[in-house]
């Protein structure tokens, strides 16, 4: 089964991001900053609806109005290293921070982050709340979090009426723990684990490509330790998300996702599952509308020129903001 681990059909090609990110620390960085203002400056080359979609997602990402004076733990640019953080993480942050000038300060929290900070810092999750402002989201983790179908062929009707789950589960997932405790043998759920720990070995199964879950009409996508990783993939196909509400969010605007017009929305407890995968079989047009709307949230994170802007955007409102 480890094969699986290794199919790339609709995932992120590994070798070429760490190719090309191991190729950029060869650059002086002073060939990068000299053009932080030609890119920038692609702003003004965009038409009106399209500043107004980047600025609505800037301010959601960077919500700072007041100038802020960051305390003296905060880090250089310059005292960022690879050696010393994750790997994709450093790689995703420096590839736009290298147009900056390096003694730049930050708060920099690599890894899943579940709380906001004291002090505004850039995070690639936050919790979904009012209280949230010094949480300022970049696209950390993309090549594992950022993945999208290329072309789901199979109509969402021809599909299995099932919900299928295929993840790693771990005691320190609650949520979902409690959902295979109620849920593992359903006639209307294919769900499993698919790492070995000391839980209910009954729950291991056989890993699933993404392929093979498109095969279903219904996709479980649980947070684990902040958001559901798998749930960007499956927006992007004719499956449908099913999910209980978010409670953190990343740089696909989870907290934005409205229930039963992009996702189907089931309660914290899982009760009513049932009830609402028999509601969206008995009426294929509301499912049809949910992938439709779906697909139209993941659309705008597929312009590789206007992500990078409006990455470039982020980090110089941060580091404006925070003089």
């Amino acid at each position: 089964m480890e094969f699986k681990r290794l199919s790339y059909r609709n995932k992120n090609n590994k070798t070429l991001y760490y190719f090309k990110n191991y190729l950029r620390q060869l650059v002086p960085l002073l060939f990068f900053q000299k053009k932080l203002y030609i890119k920038l400056n692609k702003f003004e080359n965009l038409n009106s609806s399209e500043k107004e979609e980047l600025l609505l997602r800037l301010n959601y990402y960077n919500q700072l109005k007041e100038k802020y004076i960051l305390t003296q733990n905060a880090q250089k640019l310059s005292e960022i290293k690879l050696q010393k953080v994750n790997k994709t993480y450093y790689f995703d942050l420096y590839e736009h921070s290298r147009y900056f000038n390096q003694n730049l300060k930050g708060h920099f929290l690599f890894g899943d982050i579940t709380k906001t900070p004291k002090e505004p810092g850039l995070v690639k999750s936050r919790p979904i709340n009012n209280e949230n402002t010094n949480s300022i989201i970049l696209k950390w983790n993309k090549i594992r979090h950022f993945t999208f179908i290329k072309k789901d062929t199979l109509p969402n009707s021809k599909k299995k009426d099932q919900l299928v789950f295929r993840a790693k589960v771990h005691s320190s997932q609650p949520q979902r723990i409690k959902f295979l405790e109620k849920y593992y043998g359903h006639p209307m759920c294919d769900i499993g684990k698919v790492n070995s720990n000391s839980l209910n070995n009954n729950w291991t199964v056989n890993r699933m490509t993404y392929n093979e879950q498109l095969n279903y009409k219904f996709i479980l996508c649980l947070e684990g330790n902040d958001v559901a990783s798998n749930l960007k993939w499956v927006m992007s196909s004719n499956s449908i998300a099913v999910m209980t509400k978010p409670k953190y969010e990343t740089w696909f605007m989870e907290g934005l996702l409205i229930p039963d017009l992009h996702y189907i929305l089931i309660k914290d407890d899982y009760s009513d599952l049932e009830s609402r995968l028999k509601l969206f079989l008995d009426h294929p047009e509301k499912a049809t509308l949910i992938i439709e709307n779906a697909n139209k949230h993941v659309n705008q994170f597929k312009d590789q020129k206007k992500e990078d802007l409006l990455s470039f955007m982020v980090l110089n409102k941060y580091f404006t903001k925070t003089n």
